[in-house]
């Protein structure tokens, strides 16, 4: 037989081979142009802002040439900052509040923080007529900024900086289902408006006030007994069906090999359930909880309260952090427990869990912007309350809510006790050096009508947390019920 015949390849003609490179090269242009279009077309639409404001930006200059900065305003319409202008044109930022709203507004002048910072673009921006900014142009004038609207609430400020006194310290003020801040106190402040004279000793490294750091987002300290309520939330996920069978016997201090932990002031507080062990605080029962659980679902339990991960907020914070590691001895299990050892937190990551809890589980994203309104007082932007995400289930947060009552009720959250409203919350006091008074902690939540409010507060080295800040907390849901308080 013959062999078959292998067919010929045919080769290409290279005048073909040449056009078939060419149109992949216009391909691959094309390709890339439209790439090019969408990420640009993201910048222009989704992340305009954000690109715009960013402080690298000189496109800012511009806009500063051309725009008064617009005013910032308190919920109730009070000016919290705003622009003046002399008859040479030298404009000047003043703050009416002083050094009330000094961190949460922040400065303009010697860089930006605050609000300052966050609506840097918001600020810059003018709606107004554009036949009035072609007017303003030709004439060489500034057209006028748009004006941010906060959530803040100057009583409730005022409220909070009283309660503060001389102590340094910080106060949260959030609406757990709509993630309003409606306060946000740092002490001590500082004046925005001299921060450019006040620069060098405000950062000078012997000075230890640090009045430039905001205590309530970056302030890391440790929890002491208000991260009972993490242990609480640990203890109840690993006995859904027993958690109120516990029972512990008190006599002050709880031993365990060459450990002992101590209740605070070496309280004996007797036979104790679940619930009165939170209430009274009682650090024995929390440390032979601590030593029950297991390790990797308590660390589990407290990733999902954002230790460790960011939290839902666009201004500067500290993270805070789980302090028992893989490999730690039963010291420092003892002692996370009962919020003491490496675990730090800031004031307003408390403040997120405690809303969470007083809103069935969901934590909202905190806002301090309501709404942008240009010169004429018409409403160009409105930023509408948002769900984060879910931090326990609503039957948790339900049963956390309840024993968090009982603190008020019936045990160191006495100075709550009122008929006016129903509150719940939890005490604490932070030891953090040898020889010196504890932190006091309060947080919690009060129902008032219809509204919620949540208040996280830590006085440095108050003490008691019963003692030094929960009747802080208390004047507070006192102002939102009566609103008497005095303003400057």
């Amino acid at each position: 037989m013959k062999p078959a015949c292998k067919k010929k390849r045919r080769e290409k003609d290279p005048g073909q081979r040449a056009n078939e490179d060419i149109l992949g090269l216009v391909y691959g242009a094309v390709f890339l142009f439209l790439c090019l279009a969408v990420y640009l077309g993201y910048f222009l639409t989704v992340n305009r802002e954000a690109v715009i404001n960013n402080a690298y930006n000189a496109r800012l200059d511009t806009f500063a040439a051309r725009v008064e900065r617009g005013k910032i305003l308190g919920s109730g319409g009070e000016v919290l900052a705003q622009t003046q202008t002399d008859e040479e044109g030298r404009e000047t930022r003043i703050y009416p509040y002083g050094s009330l709203f000094a961190h949460a507004v922040g400065y303009s002048g010697r860089g930006k923080t605050g609000l300052e910072q966050l609506a840097n673009f918001y600020l810059l921006s003018c709606h107004v007529n554009p036949l009035r900014q072609a007017a303003d142009y030709l004439a060489g004038r500034k057209s006028f900024g748009d004006t941010l609207v906060t959530t803040l609430d100057p009583v409730l400020q005022q409220t909070a900086r009283e309660g503060l006194g001389d102590n340094k310290g910080a106060v949260v003020v959030m609406e757990p289902d709509t993630g309003r801040i409606l306060a946000m106190v740092s002490n001590p402040g500082f004046d925005p408006a001299a921060v450019e004279r006040d620069w060098e000793q405000l950062t000078a490294e012997e000075d230890q006030e640090a009045r430039l750091l905001n205590r309530a987002l970056q302030g890391l300290y440790p929890p002491g007994s208000v991260f009972k309520t993490v242990i609480l939330l640990a203890y109840i996920r690993e006995h859904p069906e027993d958690y109120d069978q516990y029972r512990f016997e008190c006599d002050g201090h709880f031993s365990h090999g060459d450990y002992q932990i101590r209740c605070y002031h070496g309280n004996a507080h007797g036979s104790q359930t679940l619930a009165q062990a939170f209430a009274n605080s009682c650090n024995g029962a929390f440390a032979q909880i601590g030593l029950s659980l297991d390790r990797k679902k308590l660390a589990e339990t407290a990733k999902g309260l954002l230790f460790h991960e960011d939290l839902p907020l666009a201004l500067p914070y500290s993270r805070s952090r789980f302090g028992l590691k893989e490999g730690d001895g039963d010291w420092e299990v003892l002692q996370t427990a009962i919020g003491q050892g490496s675990t730090q937190m800031t004031p307003v990551h408390l403040t997120l869990i405690t809303s969470a809890i007083a809103n069935n589980g969901v934590l909202m994203e905190p806002c301090l912007m309501d709404s942008v309104r240009n010169h004429a007082g018409e409403t160009v932007r409105r930023f509408l309350p948002s769900e984060w995400g879910r931090l326990m289930s609503e039957q948790e947060a339900g049963i956390l809510g309840e024993m968090m009552r009982l603190v008020v009720t019936e045990g160191t959250g006495s100075a709550l006790r009122t008929e006016a409203y129903t509150a719940a919350g939890k005490t604490g006091s932070a030891q953090f050096e040898a020889g010196r008074e504890s932190h006091g902690w309060f947080t919690g939540f009060a129902e008032i009508g219809d509204r919620k409010v949540a208040v996280t507060v830590i006085v440095e080295e108050g003490g008691s947390g019963g003692v030094a800040a929960a009747p802080i907390a208390g004047s507070i849901f006192d102002a939102c019920i009566t609103g008497q308080n005095a303003v400057y």
